[in-house]
């Protein structure tokens, strides 16, 4: 069952600090006041009406997307751990990312990504990009190292925009869901999340080879690239609250949980903490 938006609430996210992952309700200027919902999920996304909750679905343990939308409920088994999820801006096409084996990106070759996607108007499922065709710095890709992650759709319910790894690289694609093709943008850009306009990109970027990632935003126009300051340590796909901020989880020196920050996409100030012990925000 979808959430119904509590009065001026426009920020859903999974609260953390009771460690039953209940989906809450705040308004961005008074994110101390919170409202429950009756959602369980590990990752949540909203989006035109369309809900989508990355949750537990039965013992060993497995998991499913329950997507709701006018009242339908759509159950996808998912192969892995709840890793991301996002819905198109018009509702239509929902996308997830799962951890098949291991649980993080921080050592090569010691986690394997499913990235799928679910359209509404066709009620087709797709498990997997893996059987997309490929091409990576002017080449057909044809590597079976190949994972992928945090697809996300633009406003035409077709193009969209994902992570590639491979050979201990990673890639931003940009893509077709109907013709099934995509090509490489450029090197180091992670999670990547599209700006309600379209016309920008945020992503995961390393801090040198090895260091921790923080936030850039790539303007799809005139390619340059504003790495966001405060936002070292970020291990999300970012959530564009408007076309100048962008919220993302990320834990804070000296807390074991993440909390969700707000950050402006032009660089003027650091990201600042909005609510402790939270992660996956959404817009309402």
């Amino acid at each position: 069952m979808a959430p119904v938006a509590a009065a001026g609430a426009d920020l859903m996210f999974v609260e953390l600090a009771d460690g039953r992952s209940r989906v809450e309700q705040a308004a961005l200027a008074a994110p101390e006041a919170r409202s429950g919902t009756d959602l369980t999920c590990q990752r949540v996304y909203r989006a035109a009406g369309t809900t989508v909750c990355l949750k537990l679905a039965g013992p060993g343990p497995t998991y499913a997307a329950e997507v709701t939308r006018g009242g339908e409920v759509r159950k996808v088994p998912l192969p892995g751990v709840p890793s991301r999820a996002k819905v198109s801006s018009s509702g239509q096409v929902v996308s997830w990312t799962s951890f098949v084996t291991g649980d993080s990106y921080l050592v090569p070759g010691g986690f394997s990504t499913r990235t799928g996607f679910l359209d509404l108007r066709t009620g087709e499922d797709v498990e997997s990009l893996e059987g997309f065709t490929a091409e990576v710095e002017g080449k057909v890709h044809t590597a079976q190292d190949v994972n992928y992650w945090g697809l996300t759709v633009a406003s035409d319910d077709r193009t969209f925009y994902a992570t590639l790894a491979s050979g201990g690289y990673t890639w931003l694609v940009k893509g077709d869901l109907v013709d099934r093709k995509l090509t490489s943008l450029r090197r180091d850009a992670e999670c990547p999340s599209l700006s309600p306009d379209g016309t920008k990109i945020a992503y995961k970027k390393r801090i040198g080879r090895l260091g921790p990632w923080d936030l850039a935003v790539l303007d799809l126009k005139t390619g340059e690239e504003r790495r966001l300051p405060g936002t070292a340590g970020v291990d999300d796909q970012a959530t564009w609250l408007d076309d100048q901020r962008i919220a993302f989880a990320a834990v804070p020196k000296g807390s074991k949980l993440s909390a969700i920050h707000v950050v402006p996409v032009d660089g003027s100030a650091a990201a600042a903490l909005l609510i402790p012990d939270a992660a996956s925000p959404s817009p309402v």
